[in-house]
């Protein structure tokens, strides 16, 4: 076996791990409110979410097509990587997406281990901008596309960041003033009942949507290695099994259960009740859905977590508590800078080694540090019970 193989190897099973780290880290976007007003016990929600995402995966490509022409110049316009990428088995450009992919890794799990829901999109996108940099340049950047239409780290990352979660503010704000304004007339028990019932079928379309967005990131990442190294030669489709490994990657992520998040979304923002759930969830998948159509690869996090704020800005006496709001909105605004700089690290650190040994050093590195701050979750662990305990500030202080 040759070492650019070798390298392409590392290159799959660091790119499913990633997809895995987003399975878990995401759980919360689609189950958090339906978790938190007991619409859905916690196994049985991550089960559900799981099993959508799985089936989600299969429905669409338009964003794994799009996800890394969209941000670095690494490719064609048709896809296909660039000549100069290609000599020694692409060896360049997999060491390029290795590095990229490790920033991504190692900067969800620090969130996950804080319980903040940061953008796993974001995660992936600055790695890769970060290992660009280190490896070709500021030049090596898409930052702006052609200027035909909306392209570029500008346009495929950072304005759907900032508009994405004011929409879903605006949207999940405005349903959940017309749920409560239709049914005051309603006894509120009855209200709950009937709206944790509507919950499950909102909370299962956000995991469908987000199966067609996040396991697209991956299935592209991969395929762009498979490319590079010679693999694979068709720029318009998916080779089957990167679809698979990847949609049951994301599931069985899923199924894991980000509780350290899940509490956070479910508990920390707003106190919520069933018709604001449904609201909540209703509101995300709309937004994600109309995303993956366009190909636009969308923060699920940003939307899920701005449609539970819209929640509470639509429901008149909620409390909303904007102190953990602005920790998150700190956590969006460093994810994509931080993730590069790791990403970075990792590229010069390939580099300085050289070839595969280099890949091979910055593969262990990442197994060991996630190995740490794994060890370090269990000191104070969230699971499925204690998930919904009462708030009492931050995500890793759950008592049972």
């Amino acid at each position: 076996m040759t070492p650019e193989l070798v390298i392409l190897g590392l290159v799959v099973v660091t790119a499913l791990a990633f997809d895995f780290t987003n399975g878990f880290h995401d759980t919360g976007n689609a189950m958090a409110t339906s978790i938190a007003t007991g619409a859905l016990r916690p196994k049985v929600a991550v089960a559900l979410s799981a099993s959508l995402n799985l089936v989600g995966a299969f429905l669409s490509v338009e964003v794994a097509l799009t996800v890394t022409n969209a941000v670095i110049k690494i490719q064609d316009s048709d896809g296909a990587p660039r000549p100069e990428f290609l000599a020694d088995g692409g060896e360049a450009l997999l060491v390029i997406v290795l590095a990229g992919l490790v920033g991504g890794i190692l900067w969800n799990l620090a969130t996950w281990l804080l319980g903040l829901p940061s953008s796993s999109s974001h995660a992936l996108f600055g790695g890769l901008v970060g290992a660009t940099i280190a490896g070709l340049g500021f030049n090596g950047v898409n930052w702006a596309g052609d200027g035909t239409k909306l392209d570029g780290v500008v346009g495929k990352v950072i304005l759907p960041a900032l508009l994405s979660p004011v929409i879903a503010i605006a949207v999940a704000a405005v349903g959940t003033w017309l749920i409560h304004r239709i049914t005051e007339g309603v006894a509120e028990r009855y209200r709950e009942s009937g709206f944790r019932w509507g919950q499950i079928g909102s909370a299962s379309l956000v995991s469908l949507a987000h199966g067609t967005n996040d396991a697209q990131k991956t299935m592209g990442v991969i395929t762009l290695a498979l490319l590079a190294s010679g693999e694979w030669s068709d720029t318009t489709s998916i080779p089957l099994w990167v679809k698979v490994s990847c949609a049951v990657a994301i599931a069985l992520g899923t199924y894991l259960g980000g509780w350290r998040i899940i509490r956070t979304l479910g508990k920390g923002l707003v106190e919520i009740s069933s018709p604001q759930g449904m609201a909540a969830e209703s509101s995300s998948a709309a937004v994600i859905l109309t995303s993956s159509h366009l190909g636009f690869a969308l923060s699920t996090t940003h939307v899920a977590t701005g449609s539970i704020l819209g929640t509470g800005v639509g429901k008149k006496g909620a409390e909303v508590r904007w102190g953990v709001a602005g920790r998150m909105a700190l956590a969006w605004l460093v994810t994509l800078p931080m993730a590069a700089v790791v990403g970075a690290i990792a590229w010069y650190a390939a580099d300085l080694v050289g070839g595969l040994p280099g890949a091979v050093v910055v593969f262990v590195v990442l197994v060991a540090a996630s190995g740490a701050m794994y060890v370090r979750s269990r000191r104070e662990p969230v699971d499925h019970d204690n998930v919904n305990a009462d708030w009492d500030g931050m995500p890793t202080q759950a008592k049972v």
